[in-house]
This record gives C-alpha cells, sequence and structure tokens, in this order.
C-alpha cells in the first residue's frame, strides 16, 4: 500500500507539473501574441501636467479599456516637433529610439502642436508632410504589417500666449495637412480636436488637458481603433412629431459602430449607408413637398430599430435669442386668447430646447454646473400645438407661426433656442471668433471683458459663484450657446431664422455693428445655405443708450443681405425690458417672412427712412414703405429732431405731405443732422398705412 502510495503522489506531482507547465507555456504564447499599441506624441500624450501620467495619461487609460490581450506603451515626450529640422525633433528622442524598439502593432501618432512654434513652421512648413511620411515609413520598416492612425491636432485655445500673434493659422494649416498626409498613405485620421474643441474648461493651460481631458481622448483613439462607438445614436432634434423642411433634401445623421449598416425609411423611400470608420454617418433623402398628413420615420441599424411617428413636411424656423424671445405664452398680454386658439389639429409644431439652468438671480447647483461643462445644457421634444405645450413656448415665436401657418397653410415646425440675458457673442461659433483679431481677445478673461456688458458679468459670477473650476463655463460666455445649442441643431434642414436679441448689447452699439454681420455669417455658413434672417429692433425704454443701439440695428439692413427688421419701439414700457403685448412682434416678423420668402404681395415693414434734403427753409423726408403716412394716434407729429452745429437737439413740428414728411427749420441755427424716435424711450408716433411703426433713426440732411 505504501510503494502504490507513492506511485499516486509522483503520478500526481507529475500532472501538476504538466498543467502548470502548460498554463505557463499558453500565458508565455498569450504575452507573446497581444497586441501592441504605441501612442506617439508629444506632451499631450505623455500628460504633462497630470498628477500620475503612468496612471492618468490618455495611452495609460486606453489600455485600461482595451484590457489584457493589448499592450498599450506611452512614447510621448514633451516639447517635440514632427519637423526634423524643428527645435526639439521627435526622432532624436529616446521615445522615438524605444518605440521602434517596440515594433508596435498599431501607431497612434499625434504630432504637430510644437510645430506650430515660430522656430519651426515659418522656416520648414514645406516639409512637414514629407517628415510626417518619413515617420510613417520608418515605423513601418520595423513592422511592415503595423497599422498606423494619425490624429488631428488637440486644441489650442486662444488664451495661449502665441495664439493671436501665429498660431492660429500655422496651427489650422497644419490641420490640413495632416489631412493631406492621411490621404497620401491612406491611413485612417482620429479627430482628437473635434473630441476637445469645445471643452476650454479641461485646459487650464490652454493647450494641455486635465485627467479629464486624457479620458476624452483615450475613449476617442479606443472607439476608433475598436469601432465602437456605442451603437446606434441620433441627434435629439430628431422626435416624434417633428416637421421636416419641404422642398429641400432629407437630411438624417448619427453615431453608430463604424462599418455597420444603418438604413433609414420614409414614406416609400428607403436608403442605407455603412458608418465610417470615425461611427459617423448621413442619409439624404430626396426633397419633398409639403404634406400635412402623419408619416413614420425608421432608422435601423445591427438589432436596433428607431422610430419616429406623426412626422409632417413643411418649413421650419429656427426661433432664438434672449429673453424677449424666450418670454413665454403664458407671460404674455395675449395668454388667454392665444391658448383658446390653442389646437393640436393645426399643423403646428413646437421645440423648445430649454436651457437646463436658469440665468436668473440664483446660484447654480454642482449639477447645474457640471452641465454647463459638459454642454448637456439644452433639452427638448417636438410637440403638438395643444395648450399644454403651447404655454410656456416663445410668445413671439408661436404668433410668427400661426401667422405663417395661417397664410401659407402648410404645416410649420418652430425651434426655439433663447437664454435670457444672454449677450450676442455667446450665439457666435469659436472658429467665428478665433478668426477674428477684434473678437478673439473677448475669450480672455471674459468674466471681467467689456466685450461682455457689466451686467451679464455680475449675473454670470453669481450663478457661478460655488464653482471650482476657474474656468467654468457659462451661458454668457463667448461661444457657449452656440456650442451647447445651435452647433447640435446646425445641420437640421430649416427655412429660415427670427431673432430677438440686444439687450444684453446695448451699451456697446458700436461692438454690435461689428459683430453683428459676422454673427449672421457664422450662422449662414454652418447650414451652408443663404438663409433668410428676419430680427427684432429692440422696443424704447428709459436706457440710455437704447436709441443709439436701435439706429445701429437699422443700418444692418443695408449690411446684412436677405434680412429684415420688425420695429417695436411703439410697444416698449419705459422700466420693463420685458415689453408683454408679443404677438405684435411675432406678426411683424411674420410680415417680414411673408413678403420677402413667401413672397406675397403685402407691404412688410413700417416707414424706413430713404433721404433727408433741405428745400429752402424746409427739410424734406422720404421713405420707403410709405404708402398711406399717418400718424398712430391721429394726432400731430412727435419724435422728430434737429441736431445743430452746436451739438443741441432741436425738437421740432413736422407734416405729412403726399406720403412725405416735411420739417420746418426754425430761425437761427445750422442743422446737421435730422432724428426720429431719438430718446430712448419714444411715443413718436409716424406709421404706414398698415399701422407698422417707422424707425428709430438719425441722419446726414442733403
Amino acid at each position: 500500500m505504501v510503494i502504490k502510495k507513492n506511485i499516486f503522489q509522483i503520478i500526481a506531482r507529475r500532472c501538476l507539473f504538466a498543467f502548470l507547465f502548460l498554463v505557463y507555456i499558453l500565458s508565455a504564447q498569450a504575452q507573446l501574441s497581444k497586441i501592441k499599441i504605441a501612442c506617439v506624441g508629444n506632451s499631450v500624450t505623455y500628460g504633462y501636467g497630470l498628477k500620475d501620467p503612468t496612471i492618468s495619461s490618455y495611452p495609460s487609460l486606453l489600455q485600461q479599456q482595451l484590457g489584457a490581450n493589448y499592450e498599450v506603451e506611452n512614447f510621448g515626450h514633451s516639447g517635440v516637433t514632427l519637423l526634423r529640422k524643428g527645435h526639439n525633433p521627435y526622432y532624436k528622442t529616446k521615445a522615438f529610439t524605444d518605440m521602434l524598439l517596440f515594433k508596435p502593432d498599431i501607431a497612434v501618432i499625434h504630432l504637430g502642436l510644437n510645430d506650430t512654434d515660430p522656430r519651426n513652421y515659418p522656416n520648414y512648413r514645406d516639409e512637414f508632410i514629407p517628415d510626417y511620411s518619413w515617420l510613417i515609413d520608418t515605423i513601418q520598416k520595423v513592422n511592415p504589417k503595423v497599422k498606423v492612425y494619425i490624429c488631428s491636432l488637440t486644441p489650442i485655445f486662444s488664451g495661449h500666449p502665441r495664439f493671436v500673434s501665429s498660431t492660429f493659422d500655422w496651427y489650422w494649416d497644419l490641420q490640413k495637412r495632416i489631412k493631406e498626409v492621411a490621404a497620401i498613405h491612406h491611413v485612417q485620421m482620429i479627430d482628437l480636436n473635434a473630441a476637445l474643441f469645445n471643452r476650454p474648461d479641461l485646459f487650464p493651460d490652454q493647450i494641455h488637458p486635465t485627467e479629464e481631458g486624457a479620458a476624452i481622448l483615450a475613449n476617442t483613439v479606443y472607439q476608433n481603433l475598436s469601432g465602437n462607438f456605442g451603437g446606434l445614436q441620433l441627434p435629439d432634434i430628431f422626435t416624434n412629431n417633428m416637421v421636416l423642411q419641404r422642398n429641400e433634401p432629407i437630411k438624417i445623421w448619427g453615431k453608430a459602430n463604424a462599418g455597420t449598416v444603418v438604413q433609414a425609411k420614409f414614406s416609400q423611400l428607403k436608403k442605407s449607408v455603412k458608418a465610417t470608420n470615425d461611427g459617423t454617418w448621413e442619409i439624404v433623402l430626396p426633397a419633398s413637398p409639403a404634406n400635412s398628413q402623419p408619416q413614420i420615420l425608421e432608422i435601423s441599424n445591427e438589432e436596433k430599430l428607431i422610430q419616429f411617428n406623426n412626422i409632417l413636411i413643411g418649413d421650419v424656423w429656427l426661433c432664438s435669442g434672449q429673453s424677449n424671445m424666450y418670454f413665454s405664452v403664458k407671460e404674455s398680454a395675449e395668454a388667454d386668447s392665444v391658448l383658446q386658439k390653442a389646437d393640436e389639429a393645426i399643423p403646428l409644431r413646437l421645440f423648445k430646447y430649454k436651457p437646463f439652468a436658469e440665468t436668473d438671480g440664483h446660484v447654480w447647483t454642482a449639477e447645474e454646473l457640471q452641465r454647463a461643462n459638459n454642454l448637456n445644457f439644452f433639452s427638448g421634444s417636438w410637440q403638438l400645438n395643444d395648450k399644454q405645450n403651447v404655454a410656456p413656448f416663445s410668445a413671439v415665436a408661436l404668433a410668427f407661426g400661426s401667422k405663417i401657418v395661417k397664410e401659407e397653410k402648410v404645416p410649420i415646425g418652430l425651434i426655439e433656442v433663447a437664454v435670457g440675458g444672454s449677450p450676442l457673442i455667446s450665439w457666435v461659433s469659436r472658429l467665428s471668433l478665433e478668426s477674428s483679431p477684434l473678437f478673439v481677445q473677448a475669450f480672455k478673461n471674459w468674466t471681467k471683458s467689456d466685450f461682455i456688458m457689466q451686467w451679464c458679468r455680475e449675473r454670470a459670477a453669481l450663478n457661478m459663484k460655488e464653482a471650482t473650476n476657474p474656468l467654468q463655463r457659462h451661458s454668457y460666455e463667448p461661444s457657449f450657446n452656440f456650442e451647447a445649442g445651435i452647433a447640435k441643431i446646425a445641420p437640421f434642414p430649416i427655412k429660415g431664422i427670427i431673432w430677438y436679441q440686444g439687450e444684453s448689447d446695448a451699451e456697446n452699439a458700436e461692438l454690435f455693428e461689428k459683430l453683428f454681420p459676422q454673427f449672421v455669417q457664422d450662422w449662414r455658413k454652418q447650414w451652408n445655405k443663404n438663409l433668410p434672417f428676419y430680427y427684432v429692433q429692440l422696443s424704447s425704454i428709459e436706457r440710455p443708450s437704447w436709441n443709439y443701439f436701435r439706429n445701429a440695428q437699422r443700418r444692418m439692413l443695408s449690411i446684412v443681405p436677405n434680412s429684415g427688421m420688425a420695429v417695436s419701439s411703439d410697444l416698449g414700457n419705459k422700466t420693463d425690458v420685458h415689453p408683454k403685448r408679443k404677438a405684435p412682434v411675432g406678426e411683424r416678423l411674420a410680415r417680414l417672412a411673408l413678403k420677402n420668402t413667401y413672397h406675397k404681395n403685402i407691404t412688410a415693414s413700417g416707414p424706413m427712412f430713404l433721404s433727408a434734403k433741405k428745400i429752402g427753409n424746409q427739410i424734406e423726408l422720404i421713405f420707403s414703405n410709405s404708402f398711406g403716412l399717418k400718424t398712430t394716434d391721429n394726432m400731430s407729429l412727435r419724435g422728430f429732431e434737429l441736431l445743430t452745429n452746436q451739438g443741441v437737439f432741436v425738437p421740432v413740428s413736422a407734416i405729412i405731405k403726399n406720403d412725405k414728411v416735411y420739417i420746418d427749420i426754425p430761425k437761427n441755427i445750422q442743422v446737421q443732422k435730422v432724428a426720429y424716435a431719438w430718446q430712448p424711450f419714444t411715443t413718436a408716433n409716424l406709421v404706414n398705412k398698415e399701422n407698422l411703426p417707422a424707425s428709430t433713426f438719425i441722419e446726414n440732411i442733403k
């Protein structure tokens, strides 16, 4: 029995040894079969500024996401250039040598930020593409089967010391050259810029991301390597009850796992595409005429089907601005009558993109602050035209849409995106502002910058009182409302735009005149279309600068093509910045659209100044839209003044004759200019036959 026991022990030990040896062999093979990934780059790859790059750099986080079957190594080196003649070329570093010895199966290259340095770009720009090609070829020589990914440059924000002087132009030139390299070598690009270009809160020194930013980079690289983009996703502008723009190709877009087929089915139309390597897809269906009969749109991908019901085809209008556009039906003077007429059978659909945090006088919570930073700040869905949905909707937009529906008899969709108190600069894209030598400066320390009115800065400071991030984002910050709201809607086809904003810019009419044309051009560029743009001239109120601002808005009509202005000075309130009568404002905007966009034979606006001519001891004023000139209250004309050569405004009487206005020049004065409705709060009363008011103006006399 003892002998048998010893034999069994020997056999057991040999079996255990064989098992352990097999485990060792399998483990060794597993180690040998790991896919090796080399992250090639500069300080962003290395993890400069992070507490512990070995844990929180993007290559370290990528390793955690990919798991044990991958070996990810960080070959980043701070301050290096891709250019071989640059001041600190990557190919001369130990990181480069170690990377070649590593013989990667996959190489992810992110180089070029330091090539924007004045020591490099001006001298060697033409060598950038050849040097990038040399780097790719060199990596392929050590492993001919290596798969190379090259990355667009992560952001350099405007606070960087070289940004204004040189970096902006050189940076975007290198972005183009990197795309050329990808095309030359047929390698896949990873867009690291798109992942972070709207997150300045994650770049404390304007160029190096925080741990959260590194995590976004890691996830972006992971998605591109794995093709896993989280399955089928569409922007939140697509919901049940939506209106699609008639007579224009129907554009549908979103995300899906790379290479998978996405199919759209709408009415009798079907179309499918493959999601690209970066997970994006876009389906364009043929244009359709207006249709009030509810349709179904189905989007399918892999095992997922998304169905949108009760869709109409008509005209879609974007309704945006600040608090007077945000001002709801239930707050307006016309609330009762408007709500009584609300009827879901009317083909008017409402999409209110509501901010998560109001800009009223409260301190934002930690969640509100984080939502702002994440740009997860607006939410909404398409709703029917019933009392429940009409009550909180923009009163101006609702009046506009109701009149268009009535006159055009086609479905109308209204998208409201408005933020109380928001300055114009918050609605302009970052790229547009950065490309302007003037407005790029608005980003710098914006909470203390005169590019933004003091009231806005004080309110923002109150909202952000509990913020721990010195780069906390806010609705009044330059570009914020564009990035959080408009950018997520922009590809959605629309008919045009109505705009009510300016109260938070009224203290600086001269700055507004420079920014407004750029703003309109920027939005039209987002839609790649010369969209009609109809805006509201501010009402009257006892605020000293408002007359100048109203006049600046009037001047924009000759500068911004395909635009129109609705005058609202007759609806103002001496002390309330939010006049309660909103229906007339919306209806005046609708008149502009009906005449200029829908080509109706109507008078679209009130009298608009054309000329002032001195004839003897009189001044003759000629207006457009002047048929049936009269006063709104059948009283004598009010609101005309003459500016003398002594710089004094002299109120004068005026009369209407043959649809012109005549002013007698008082004796013993020399006049330079004529003004109308030049008081901040005005009771000026000139209208035309349609009872549409004349605009504020001040002009030279010929």
